[in-house]
């Protein structure tokens, strides 16, 4: 199987490969479209911030590849935040896969959310085996509403999507490669699709 990790200079992508390592698979950092586009699945991640992420993915043609990819896309944080159609952070017009805009928390919680929070009312193959009320690792400030493409939900300041699926596009807010055995069974799950 091959398994591509979408590498756009946005943080956290060395933490996921040694993850699927871990599981027992090899996958490749690639940020070439024809290996992307020939991958049986596909891994975008995201640690930073909006507006700069997606310019590195604009200069790159990525923009355009990534919404018509056809085999299981993951997005992880701001992977996922990027697949919707706008972020508050920097203004920033998303990937339009989700139809939703990102925004921000209102500051009544700490913000960022940083540490461990339950996911539940769990609705994807990605949770198989996955406890409703499931602890996962989390690092945010800015979230997706809950939607219709809304899988699973987490309660922080206001109940958000903390993971969304639309046809063969996943997106999952929380950190699997941060989040124990649970997060792992996520990615395996995943790579199982």
């Amino acid at each position: 199987m091959k398994i591509v990790i979408i590498d756009y200079g946005a943080g956290n992508i060395q933490s996921i490969k040694f993850a699927i390592q871990r599981l027992g698979y090899q996958a490749t950092l690639s940020s070439d479209p024809e290996e992307i586009k020939a991958a049986d699945k596909v891994i975008f991640p995201g640690v930073g911030e909006a507006s700069s992420a997606m310019q590195k993915l604009r200069a790159t043609g990525l923009d355009k590849l990534i919404p018509h990819l056809k085999q299981p896309v993951l997005g992880i944080c701001l992977g996922m935040q990027l697949m919707c159609n706008y972020s508050e952070e920097g203004n920033t017009e998303g990937l339009g896969i989700y139809d939703i805009d990102v925004v921000k928390f209102t500051g009544v919680a700490k913000v960022p959310q940083i540490g461990w929070n339950q996911i539940t009312e769990l609705n994807s193959p990605l949770f198989e085996g996955i406890d409703e009320k499931e602890h996962m690792y989390l690092v945010h400030s800015f979230y997706a509403p809950k939607n219709e493409n809304t899988v699973a939900v987490t309660d922080y300041e206001t109940e958000y999507a903390s993971a969304l699926q639309r046809d063969n596009f996943y997106g999952v807010q929380f950190h699997p490669e941060k989040s124990g055995e649970a997060g792992a069974r996520i990615l395996k799950n995943f790579l199982e699709l």
